[in-house]
């Protein structure tokens, strides 16, 4: 009795290296009848033979797959064997008819990327559906080997997944104004405020177009549906008004009133007197000029802080210098006293440039030890690059400015608003500050070793781009005027 677990344990025992050694002979099987096998599908993976060549990828795959349960279930080696080999081919095959896909439906390919890119499956789903069964038809007919009916449904295809993106793409910028329109409309908002309305609809109308003509270029069309929302929830809100005025419940007087109230609570807040004796325009030119103001104090304290933390820094750094050493402290303090004297010199060359333009000409502020003429009053032509004699006047201010510093480095930049493509902004900036450079050359007489011209695009904004205000404000040309500090 003592001796009968003993024998269950062994049994066990053998039972157990046997399974473990029919695993070991499984592996080693698999290794030799699958090595091909697995390259042939791993290269047909790669290729993305499951979507190009449908038909053979499945066929290999249930020769692969059979061939697998033959081996779990140690059937006939040459039955693993047979079916391993037929899985291989009809891979190879697979890989071979993808890679000939890839090229024949290279557009196709890429227009159903665009439009998953732009997520037609959610955002347009039909026609996303009609574009998915004209590409499998190509590619069934391709597998067959029928060409001409291949390329037919191929064309098909590539014009429905890009009619897709483009629904898709307008769903994404334009849905919520043409929900707005709609609630407007059933709300009958064009009986009280059709102007403004109307504007809301002529906006929506501007973006859809610039969508269809280029629908990859998506700042102008976003900008325009913003601009569409406003309009059209500011007609929502003038609906109102003028509903209410018309069923009396608020008389002109009353609402003109109301308007004022605002006003007074701005200039109550910047000091100034409200005085709407004749209307609100005198009142809103003062508010502008005050706020004018207030921005230009800003940018003179922010300046005049940068000065000062970048006068210390050097006047630290070279005092500790000068007391490290015995020798020479004297003449390199008064080197440091004159390099002081001369950035208080470019300080006053400085506010004498400020003070030869308007702010209608020219903003004037420094970074550092250069200073920056912001031409406002430059002006060209939509899309152009040429000078117009109007500016003339202005460039002859600028050239007294630049002559306040002898011998400087001057940086003539372009920049554009974000509107229109990317490589056209800045073929234009750069056109545009080289305009500005021969122009220097020719009638200032500047050389040109002492010029460099720069476009910069859309890439350095000092504005909003949402708003026109902000947009006329990007596009522009800054002169950067780099004194010869040692010179000075």
């Amino acid at each position: 009795m003592v001796a009968k677990p003993n024998f269950v344990t062994f049994v066990a025992a053998v039972l157990a290296l046997l399974a473990a050694g029919q695993g070991y002979a499984q592996d080693e099987l698999r290794k030799t009848f699958f090595k091909d096998a697995d390259a042939a599908l791993a290269a047909a993976e790669a290729v993305d033979a499951e979507l190009l060549a449908p038909r053979s990828f499945e066929r290999g795959k249930k020769e692969y797959n059979d061939a697998e349960e033959a081996l779990r279930r140690g059937r006939n080696i040459e039955t693993v064997r047979s079916n391993a080999a037929d899985a291989t081919r009809y891979f190879r095959e697979a890989e071979e008819k993808a890679s000939l896909a890839q090229t024949k439906f290279a557009q196709v390919l890429k227009s159903r990327q665009d439009a998953a890119n732009a997520k037609a499956p959610e955002l347009s789903p039909e026609i996303w559906q009609r574009a998915q069964r004209k590409f499998g038809d190509a590619i069934r007919l391709m597998e067959r080997g029928d060409l001409k009916n291949a390329s037919r449904r191929d064309i098909e295809a590539t014009s429905l997944y890009r009619e897709a993106e483009l629904v898709a793409i307008k769903a994404q910028y334009l849905s919520e104004t043409r929900r707005l329109l709609a609630d407007a409309d059933r709300a009958r908002v064009g009986r009280y405020a059709p102007i403004t309305l109307g504007r809301a609809k002529q906006l929506l109308a501007d973006a859809e177009r610039e969508l269809n003509e280029n629908r990859y270029d998506t700042d102008l069309p976003r900008s325009l549906a913003r601009e569409a929302n406003y309009e059209a929830k500011h007609a929502i809100y003038l609906s109102e008004i003028v509903r209410r005025v018309r069923d009396k419940n608020l008389t002109a007087e009353q609402l003109v009133l109301e308007w004022e109230a605002w006003l007074r609570q701005v200039a109550g807040a910047a000091d100034v007197f409200p005085d709407m004796e004749t209307g609100g325009e005198k009142l809103a030119a003062e508010l502008v000029a005050f706020i004018e103001l207030q921005r230009n104090q800003l940018q003179g304290l922010e300046q005049e802080k940068a000065e000062n933390e970048l006068r210390i820094a050097d006047m630290e750094e070279e005092l500790r210098a000068l007391d490290q050493r015995l020798g020479g402290a004297t003449e390199e303090r008064a080197a440091l006293v004159q390099r002081l004297e001369a950035q208080a010199r470019v300080k006053q060359q400085f506010e004498q440039v400020e003070k030869m333009f308007t702010p209608d000409e020219a903003r004037v502020f420094r970074q550092g030890n250069s200073i920056i003429l912001r031409l406002v009053g430059l002006n060209f032509d939509s899309g152009a690059s040429q000078l117009k004699p109007q500016n003339f006047d202005l460039l002859a201010k600028v050239e007294k400015a630049i002559d306040v510093f002898p011998r400087s480095e001057l940086i003539i930049e372009g920049h554009t608003d974000s509107h229109g493509g990317d490589d056209l902004n800045q073929k234009l900036s750069q056109d545009r500050a080289e305009s500005v450079q021969q122009y220097m050359i020719n009638a200032m007489r500047i050389p040109s070793y002492r010029l460099i011209a720069t476009g910069y695009g859309e890439t350095r904004p000092v504005a909003s781009n949402e708003t026109s205000a902000g947009r006329a404000r990007n596009r522009r040309i800054d002169v950067v005027i780099k004194p010869a500090i040692d010179a000075t």
